[in-house]
């Protein structure tokens, strides 16, 4: 899926910002948080069978958080955006991931736990069934508010195209980043809705999962989005 992102052609971030090189840090710091024995190495069979049962939350995490670190990473390349506001919102995206980490490996771990019958291990202690609507919420907002972020940096370099003279293709390229993510961020309104809204009725086996099947229909229409984006890049015109 990655052959139209190749044709773009301009390499504009070709050096190294220090707030670049911040926001990888402080990403790399998120991922050492995640690391399914992060107190202490195990020191038996038992407790390294427990540990050894996180790596399905942790691989879920990581993958999430490596999601957004490699887009921001070719936002940065792809338009070599070094300016206030742009500087900001970067920032405003470190501090929403740093509080955000935790909530997202407590979902993950909810999750696993339950489709497992308990199998695997929850990283926390639900006192009801309705308390994971909560997570679901936390997480919305989490997830939500970084997805904003970043369609808010690819808003930015459309703003700036003109000054920086990106062509039709990397401005195409610009304008479907920036809707996948309000999409994204859509998605996570509408699962906090769901959450703090679900009648009482459903607040009840299967249904209390409804929330995260919402997210879950993500990756059905971004392909479908991504299928859209890779025609239009074929009409553009060559030369």
């Amino acid at each position: 899926m990655g052959s139209p992102l190749k044709t773009v052609g301009i390499d504009r971030g070709d050096k190294v910002t220090r707030l670049e090189a911040f926001v990888d840090a402080s990403f790399a710091f998120a991922l050492t948080l995640l690391v399914i024995s992060v107190d202490a190495v195990p020191a038996s069979v038992e407790e390294l069978t427990v540990a050894l049962k996180q790596i399905p939350t942790y691989v879920l995490s990581f993958n999430l958080i490596a999601q957004f670190w490699s887009t921001h990473a070719r936002w940065s390349r792809w338009f070599g955006i070094d300016e206030e506001v742009s500087d900001r919102i970067s920032l405003f995206l470190v501090l929403v991931l740093l509080i955000f980490v935790y909530p997202l490996k407590m979902v993950f771990s909810a999750f696993f736990h339950a489709i497992s019958g308990g199998w695997l291990p929850a990283s926390f202690t639900l006192q009801a069934d309705t308390d994971l609507l909560l997570m679901f919420q936390v997480f919305a907002v989490g997830y939500g508010t970084m997805a904003m972020l970043v369609a808010m940096l690819f808003g930015r370099a459309l703003r700036l195209a003109d000054k920086l003279g990106l062509s039709a293709l990397e401005r195409l390229l610009a304008r479907h980043h920036r809707s996948n993510w309000w999409v994204v961020a859509g998605f996570c309104g509408l699962s906090f809705l769901l959450a703090t809204f679900m009648p009482p009725a459903l607040q009840t086996g299967q249904w209390l999962g409804l929330p995260g099947y919402i997210l879950f229909s993500l990756f059905v229409f971004q392909f479908v989005r991504w299928r859209v984006f890779k025609r239009q890049v074929a009409r553009l015109p060559t030369g």
